[in-house]
């Protein structure tokens, strides 16, 4: 295998297990609820410590993998995320269980930048669309394990066992330390005396070195805001959303999952051809209005038939760009700091679009699935709005759209 299959297997791995993480929460939810007999909101608190975690997680191993090396502080946060993930399963208060997700979200959010830097700096630029598409699909490899998981042990083992699988990240961490090798060209940047005076002078600071800098960098984070809070409105609380209102169990709520998750794979892989071949602008914008109409179409999608088709088709939209962003975002920066401004910019995002499912949860308590789903388009439509202010020949990504 080259190092360019290399790059990608690994990525993809540790996205598909982070992936499998963020949905125990999902499918575990409602227990969780019930055995520390807290509300809808605090409960959708989970997921918003986690990406807090994240963004945390995100800077710091960022900054790290830009000086130390990628391959070297990845392993570190997948090992960290597997502790997080493990001791969930220990929680014995909701408090706990706040904690143990802070600390799985610092590593995953450490662990989504690097992986997408090692790739961005292996693959030439007119195939990083696709290969960033190859490696954000893992996310939903993870999220269809999590449910065949989910639907197997939480009716037999409960929720907490469901936790203990976070051991196997230990595995693939190992794995990776011992058969992946450096990037060529962070290797090469260490040996570039220039650059290492840049490390010097902080690499927050370089991604709001100019007016322009910054407009772009706060353009790319409102994006990647828009782009977590639509997943998560969807993928954290929908399967609760149709256990209630169309009566789903576990298991039809984890096959809706897999449908859902099955779109998105689809969507991704095309999305990352559309940004090769048309370019980001155009790309991003026709899956964004795409989005915003596939979620207001869904409220309205009634019978196991059209809510299994239906969620594919909004999985297909919504969460196809997802595949865009890490090419998208490395092709704004020089290797110097592409970690830190990748890890940053999401996972700022991440943060932000976090707090996502607890709107969600005051909605729900006072409305039904149909508002969700309107506040859900809105977002894809001001992020659309967004993305038309970052200039053509802002990034080389933009040279074609």
């Amino acid at each position: 295998m080259d190092y360019r299959k290399k790059t990608v297997v690994a990525s993809v791995a540790g996205l598909t297990l982070e992936g499998m993480d963020i949905m125990f929460i999902s499918f575990a939810m409602t227990m969780i609820i019930s055995e520390f007999n807290i509300d809808l909101a605090t409960g959708g608190l989970i997921s918003s410590i986690t990406n807090i975690g994240m963004l945390l997680g995100g800077i710091i191993f960022g900054v790290l993998a830009d000086k130390y090396g990628r391959v070297k502080v990845f392993t570190y946060t997948v090992l960290l995320f597997a502790l997080g993930t493990a001791l969930t399963g220990l929680a014995t208060n909701i408090e706990q269980i706040y904690i143990y997700r802070f600390i799985a979200g610092l590593g995953a959010g450490g662990e989504y930048g690097i992986g997408m830097a090692l790739v961005a700096e292996a693959w030439p630029k007119n195939k990083q669309g696709r290969a960033s598409s190859y490696v954000s699909v893992g996310a939903q490899y993870g999220v269809i394990l999590a449910a065949l998981l989910s639907a197997i042990i939480l009716p037999t083992l409960g929720w907490r066992a469901l936790f203990f699988v976070g051991v196997v990240p230990v595995i693939f961490a190992f794995i990776v330390r011992k058969n992946l090798e450096e990037s060529p060209e962070w290797l090469a940047a260490q040996k570039n005396k220039r650059i290492e005076k840049q490390h010097e002078k902080g690499k927050l600071a370089q991604l709001f070195k100019t007016p322009r800098t910054s407009m772009t960098t706060i353009t790319l984070i409102v994006m990647a805001t828009v782009q977590i809070a639509g997943y998560n409105g969807l993928m954290i609380w929908l399967p609760s959303m149709l256990q209630k209102s169309q009566g789903l169990s576990v298991s039809s709520s984890a096959l809706w999952t897999i449908s859902t998750a099955v779109g998105m794979i689809f969507g991704m892989l095309t999305f990352g051809r559309f940004m090769d071949r048309f370019g980001a602008k155009r790309s991003f914008g026709f899956f964004l209005l795409a989005s915003a109409c596939a979620v207001f179409l869904y409220s309205y999608a009634t019978g196991s038939v059209a809510i299994l088709i239906g969620g594919a088709i909004v999985g297909f939209f919504s969460n196809g760009m997802f595949a865009g962003y890490g090419a998208l975002i490395s092709s704004f920066y020089p290797v110097q700091i592409r970690s830190t401004a990748t890890n940053t910019i999401f996972n700022f995002g991440r943060a932000i679009g976090g707090f996502s499912p607890i709107f969600v949860g005051y909605i729900l308590q006072s409305y039904d699935m149909t508002i969700v789903m309107i506040y859900l388009a809105a977002l894809y439509c001001i992020s659309f709005i967004v993305m038309l202010t970052l200039k053509k020949g802002t990034s080389e990504a933009f040279t074609t759209g």
